[in-house]
Parts: C-alpha cells; sequence; structure tokens
C-alpha cells in the first residue's frame, strides 16, 4: 500500500477503504508518513468529499488511536451534549444542573476557547477555586453524588484526531463537512454515555454559516453516533447574533447563574431548557413534553439553583457565586460604550467578528499557548431588529490594560449593519429544527 496511490484515489472521486484510512492515519501518527502526503490527502477529501462509511471509518480509527471513559461506574442515565461552537455559548454551565435535576447524570469534557468561540473550561474556571484537571476516582465520585461532573479533556483522547486536526488548520482543509463531523464524533464516542445531543450552530458567528450545510453535518454525525449503537439527537440552533447577552468568561458565569435562577435573557433560557428536554427525552426516563414543564418548576423553585452550588462546590469552586456572582466574580470595572454612530435598526450582526472583539479584548486565545484575562468581555444590550438612537450603547466593554480596545471598537463598527428601515427578513428563532 502506497501514500500515492490512496492520495490519486480520492484525488478521481474514489471511496478509500477502512484499510486505507487506517493505512494514512496510523502512518501520520507514527511519523512513517510524511505531513505533505497527508496534507495532499485532506485536500482530495476537501474537494471530492467522503462517502458516509468513510466518515465513519475515519471517526472510529481517530477514536482508537487513545483512550476512552468508562461511565459504567456512574449509576443511572448519562446523558452528553456538544456544541458546535459559537458566540456566547455558555450552555453547559446551566444546561448541566437542569438535566441533573431530573435525575440523569452529566459526565463530560470539555475544551478551552480559541479564536472566536469560548470554551467551557476556561468559563468554569472563572469561578475561584473549581478544578476541571480531576482524578479518574474523583471524576466517577463526583458524578454519583451530585449527578455532575465537567473536566478538561485528557491528552490521550483521539491523538490522531489532534494531530490530524493540525494539519487541517495549517492547510485550508477544516471547514469540509466529514473531516468536522469525524473529528468531532471521534470525541464524544471516546466518552462511553448512553446518548449525545448535538447543538449544531448555524449563521454569522457559527463554523457553518448555511443551513443546509448545517444539517448535512448534523446528518453525518446522527449516522456515525448510530453505526455506534449510540442514541443521539441534533438541534439546528441560531448563530447570527451573540446567544444571550453576555460574551467573556465571568460575564457568561454570571449569565449562566442567572438563568438558572429564573432571570436570564429569554434566548439563552429557551435554549438551556430545550437542550435539556431533549437531553432528557433521549434517557427514556421522561418525555421531552414533561421534561420542560419539571425544568419550569425546578428553576421557578430554587432545584436547579441548589443543584449548581451542589456541583461548584463538589469541584472545589465557590458556591457563594450562585447567590452572590457580583461579589465572587473577577469582573473588570473598567467600561468602555460601545455606541452606534446613527439612528435606525440592527439588521445584521457579524457574530464572528463580535467574539473576534472579545479575544482582543483578552477574554479568548489567537493561539492554543495565549493566556486569557477571565475578568474582560462583552455584554450586549441590543440585538438584530432592535431600534438604536445615534449615540446610544450597542454593547459594553469590559477591559483591563492589557485589552486592544481600540482593534475591538472597530471589529464592533463592521460587525454592526444599522439601516433606517427595519429588516422583514430577520428570523430570531433559538431553534432551526431538531434531527434524529
Amino acid at each position: 500500500m502506497r501514500p500515492y496511490d490512496i492520495i490519486k484515489k480520492k484525488r478521481d472521486g474514489g471511496v478509500n477503504t477502512k484499510e486505507e484510512i487506517e493505512y494514512m492515519i496510523n502512518g501520520y501518527l507514527n511519523e512513517e508518513i510524511p505531513d505533505y502526503q497527508v496534507a495532499a490527502w485532506l485536500m482530495a477529501i476537501f474537494f471530492r468529499h467522503m462517502q458516509e462509511e468513510e466518515s465513519y471509518n475515519l471517526a472510529e480509527i481517530m477514536l482508537k488511536s487513545g483512550d476512552t471513559i468508562d461511565l459504567s461506574e456512574i449509576k443511572g442515565k448519562k446523558i452528553d451534549k456538544h456544541s458546535t461552537g459559537g458566540v456566547g455559548d455558555k450552555t453547559t454551565i446551566a444546561i448541566a444542573p437542569m438535566v441533573a435535576s431530573l435525575g440523569l447524570k452529566v459526565a463530560k469534557l470539555s475544551g478551552r476557547s480559541l479564536g472566536h468561540t469560548g470554551g467551557t473550561i476556561d468559563k468554569l474556571e472563572a469561578i475561584p477555586g473549581f478544578k476541571t484537571d480531576l482524578q479518574v476516582k474523583d471524576f466517577y465520585r463526583i458524578a454519583n453524588e451530585v449527578g455532575i461532573v465537567v473536566a478538561g479533556q485528557t491528552a490521550n483522547i483521539a491523538p490522531a484526531d489532534k494531530k490530524i486536526y493540525a494539519l487541517r488548520d495549517a492547510t485550508a482543509t477544516v471547514e469540509e463537512l466529514s473531516l468536522i463531523a469525524s473529528s468531532i464524533m471521534s470525541k464524544k464516542l471516546a466518552v462511553l454515555s448512553d446518548g449525545i445531543v448535538l447543538d449544531v450552530k448555524v449563521g454569522s458567528g457559527a463554523f457553518m454559516k448555511d443551513i443546509d450545510e448545517a444539517k448535512e453535518l448534523a446528518v453525518i454525525m446522527l449516522a456515525i453516533a448510530k453505526r455506534h449503537k449510540r442514541s443521539a439527537k441534533a438541534l439546528i440552533t441560531n448563530m447570527n447574533q451573540p446567544l444571550g447577552e453576555t460574551v467573556g468568561n465571568s460575564l457568561e458565569v454570571l449569565e449562566a447563574v442567572n438563568t438558572v435562577k429564573g432571570n436570564g435573557p429569554k434566548d439563552f433560557t429557551k435554549l438551556c431548557i430545550e437542550i435539556s428536554s431533549h437531553m432528557a427525552d433521549l434517557s427514556g426516563i421522561i418525555s421531552y413534553q414533561e421534561a420542560k414543564k419539571k425544568l419550569v418548576e425546578n428553576i421557578k423553585n430554587g432545584v436547579v439553583s441548589r443543584k449548581m452550588k451542589e456541583w461548584i462546590k463538589a469541584q472545589g469552586g465557590n458556591e457563594e457565586v450562585v447567590d452572590h456572582p457580583s461579589n465572587v466574580l473577577n469582573i473588570s470595572k473598567e467600561i468602555i460604550d460601545f455606541k452606534a454612530d446613527r439612528a435606525g435598526y440592527i439588521t445584521y450582526i457579524d457574530t464572528e467578528k463580535v467574539g473576534m472583539a472579545s479575544m482582543y479584548l483578552g477574554a479568548g486565545r489567537q493561539k492554543k499557548e495565549d493566556s486569557i484575562d477571565l475578568s474582560v468581555g462583552l455584554k450586549i444590550l441590543k440585538k438584530l431588529g432592535d431600534k438604536v438612537q445615534d449615540g446610544e450603547t450597542i454593547a459594553r466593554l469590559f477591559v483591563s490594560e492589557n485589552s486592544n480596545v481600540e482593534f475591538a471598537l472597530d471589529l464592533l463598527r463592521q460587525a454592526y449593519s444599522i439601516q433606517k428601515e427595519a429588516s422583514l427578513n430577520i428570523c430570531n428563532d433559538i431553534i432551526f429544527d431538531v434531527l434524529e
């Protein structure tokens, strides 16, 4: 078997066998095949794509390149969730106690921020004392005692994917759907949960800009899950504007805390209840409709907020963040307003630029090794369809001495389109579709 023949086969529109994919992946991982040949193969896939069988095989091979996390020691139904990434997406922090309040277990691994998208682990570490680097025995113990545990991804989960992704990132082949699907599922299937709800973001702040592409990605991921005999659902959700009202680590924790206490933004609250209800439905313990009704009750009567306190305490964090978040969280007191330069209606938001603005304030990373400032970020005061006056504040920037404020403001000016007339084409639906 030769890399040349495998590359040529895919370049000419052929289907790579499992053996051929395995040869390329393992050969690259073991440094027996040079990066330029794997890069050529990835580019051939980018233009010719993979069929369902190829995507499944690629996910399977990358999954088997590393460890799996056996959750059998955790009693009860374990349902996972994954978001494809967006701006202001702090859903895990609010969803975990919601789902646990229904009697399910949430035991998941999450990542850090990179580029315009935030990372759950960074946000949780904005809570003083919160530990995300857990021993395996503590991971199981906390899940059994509290019903929730969220830890950072270990180095040996799908190492082949990490190496392949780095090469995709360097060779402009990240955006191909079958490669995205295989990459995501190789990591999600490594955690042996009973089911997975996939939150596939679409819009100006998501990797998927087109709804048909988002659905296609969801279908590929669901097919991979089905082949692995894993229950799964996919929600196609709106990322044409920041989710909720905050972007940035401590600010997003504050919003998640307010949400579990019943005081969150409507769009974020609705999405959290929807995802949580679908996770519950997937478990078979409670139906989607019953879960929605129960979650509204649990938020209102304080069951969810008490569960959040229990979880934060179990992972070493200061649980007072739930009752007194402003006293506990480190949120910058240096604030600069981004104001409208004309009167009119907000007709478009380039949400990716909003995420980049937050990154340049210091809330995110350009490179994996960058450090971040947990205190900075944005509070969004005006969203799609809103009317603004000349000089009215659209967003507040929470900054530090290291923030690149001028660059962030320039990105925000580019991100917001203000027109004299309101647009009739704005869709503020938070969920576009549910696929099973």
